[in-house]
């Protein structure tokens, strides 16, 4: 039964290929290109088709597939290493609109989760979902205490949904990687594998409140950004309940204009909000498409963002976030030598990288976009040059990046819809100055005292003791050092005697074994007058081996 549901599956998705015109993608697959001289043949094939640009084609045969292919595509928009630039580009358009479920489902799924009828627990609740996605949708509701707030609930079955078509992923994956040449690079399996873990950690509501209230603290006194609070009485793993926010949809740019709100500040606090969730919090939200972001314009001059959906979230390890902090920074004071020394020094470049090879194609790739304003940049096209760059010098797309581009990209998006003319370079580096001059130099050191002093504190009181206990250790050290070194000179002696008498015992019994020759070759009558001298060598030989014995001995 499970190979009949996933075989039909295969095939809805082999028809869905064809129906947009994809067959030359289905048949460049080794064991399907004798299929393909029949296919030709049918019928509904003799007349040219004029199909769309192969990109769009592709992104539209996604977005017939579902939901769970949606997002595929969308998690594969940031891997432009591996795509092709025109689908690249493509897949950023990928939209997750997807149709609601129903609601009277969705108010079970809630009783069940929460225990008791709603009517328990809320005022109201809207039947009909405010929003819907890939994996869950929203409801408007309001507690017995009055409070507004949104129901997030995740999709029925969906959970099973996504494994049978992410199992169906890997068997895709593992024939394209043994059938298809051009497959083995760009690593079938390994990006089904990074899409599944993305995707089930979406699917716990309590990871993701969790993340939210994070971000929450993070920004607890912070105007830029706010985070609506979560109710975690009500929060399980299928479902959440968090305040309701009133905010204006970021790609609304009528109704901001309308109420004329401040453009060039908006762009620059969402390049502030990204550098700062990064470097300082080391927690960004990873999922910053404008479907998740609002603007609160009750102050029109001084506008903030207004952030939900923390499913996806990111962090980097301090190496990483260092080294690409120096990056940043060498990068915007156009120092592109040290740009490539931090490459091989991280490891992102083998080790034998010539520096000057290196700095001479990422001063090509960056040069050409400095002073310019971001409408005038594309950051798709630059990094899609900067990975054909790195790849020519076998540098490997570091995994815990991945989400950053996906990030980077969703900013670019928002900064080119809002502020066209803002000077990306410009709001950035005084931020990572600022940050720069904490992790060294004085500053870094009052920072380091500061966080370290209630430990020294603590410790204080031992540290007599310590002293003490490493001073006793030392003596007694020195004096086994002495000790050892006492031994260490009598068997050097020993060891000389030992090799003087291993000397004589050799000397002596040489000159016994050839005495005992020479005797019983002067017994056999030959050479008689040889006999007395024989007698006398070995005569020394045998003193010489007693008194060797005699010496081990003693």
């Amino acid at each position: 039964m499970k190979f009949l549901t996933r075989a039909m599956r295969l095939w809805t998705i082999i028809r869905v290929f064809i129906r947009h015109g994809l067959d030359e993608l289905l048949f460049n697959i080794a064991f399907l290109r004798p299929l393909a001289f029949v296919y030709r043949l049918l019928p509904w094939n003799w007349k040219t088709q004029n199909y769309g640009p192969r990109g769009q084609r592709l992104r539209e045969a996604l977005e017939e597939l579902g939901p769970i292919f949606i997002k595929f595509g969308q998690m594969l928009s940031t891997r432009r290493d591996l795509l092709p630039p025109d689908i690249a580009v493509e897949f950023t358009r990928l939209q997750d609109r997807v149709p609601p479920f129903s609601g009277e489902q969705s108010r079970l799924l809630v009783e069940k989760a929460l225990g008791k009828p709603l009517n328990e627990v809320f005022e109201y609740f809207e039947t009909q979902a405010l929003a819907s996605a890939s994996v869950a949708q929203v409801h408007a509701a309001r507690l017995k205490d009055g409070k507004e707030v949104v129901v997030k609930v995740l999709r029925p079955e969906i959970e099973k949904t996504i494994r049978q078509d992410i199992e169906l992923m890997y068997t895709i994956a593992r024939l394209l990687e043994r059938y298809w040449k051009e497959a083995r690079r760009l690593h079938p399996i390994e990006v089904v594998h990074e899409y599944e873990k993305n995707i089930i950690e979406e699917l716990d509501l309590v990871r993701e409140a969790a993340n939210a209230s994070q971000t929450k603290r993070n920004f607890e006194n912070d105007p830029r950004l706010y985070i609506p609070s979560v109710y975690w009485k009500y929060t399980h793993t299928n479902v959440m309940v968090m305040e309701r926010i009133y905010g204006i949809p970021v790609g609304d740019i009528a109704k901001l204009r309308e109420l004329n709100v401040n453009f060039q500040r908006l762009g620059e606090l969402g390049v502030e909000i990204f550098f700062t969730q990064v470097f300082k919090h080391n927690f960004f939200h990873a999922d910053m498409h404008p479907g998740n972001i609002f603007v609160d314009a009750t102050d029109p001059k001084n506008p903030r963002y207004m952030a939900v959906d923390y499913g996806i979230v990111g962090s980097l390890s301090p190496e990483d976030k260092r080294y690409l902090a120096e990056n940043f920074y060498a990068f915007f004071n156009r120092d592109y030598k040290r740009v490539a020394e931090l490459h091989v020094e991280s490891g992102w470049v083998a080790a034998g990288t010539r520096i000057d090879e290196f700095e001479s194609a990422i001063r090509t790739v960056c040069e050409p976009i400095f002073n310019l304003p971001l409408k005038d940049i594309s950051f798709g096209l630059f990094l899609m040059r900067l990975f054909q760059t790195a790849r020519r010098f076998e540098m490997e797309v570091q995994p815990q990046l991945v989400l950053l581009q996906k990030t980077l990209l969703n900013i670019e998006g928002l900064g080119r819809q809002l502020y066209p003319d803002l000077d990306l370079w410009a709001t950035a580096k005084p931020f990572l100055q600022h940050w720069m001059d904490e992790q060294v130099g004085v500053r870094a050191l009052l920072t380091n005292i500061k966080v370290n002093i209630p430990k020294m504190v603590e410790t204080m009181p031992f540290v007599p003791n310590l002293i003490h206990d490493v001073l006793k250790q030392a003596d007694e050290q020195r004096l086994k050092l002495h000790w050892e070194s006492q031994q260490i000179d009598l068997l050097r002696q020993e060891i000389r005697q030992a090799q003087r008498h291993t000397r004589f015992s050799i000397a002596g019994g040489a000159l016994l074994i050839t005495a005992s020759f020479t005797i019983a070759w002067s017994g056999m009558g030959m050479f008689w007058h040889i006999s007395l001298l024989s007698w006398l060598l070995g005569g020394v030989g045998l003193a010489l081996l007693t008194y060797s014995l005699f010496k081990r001995a003693n």
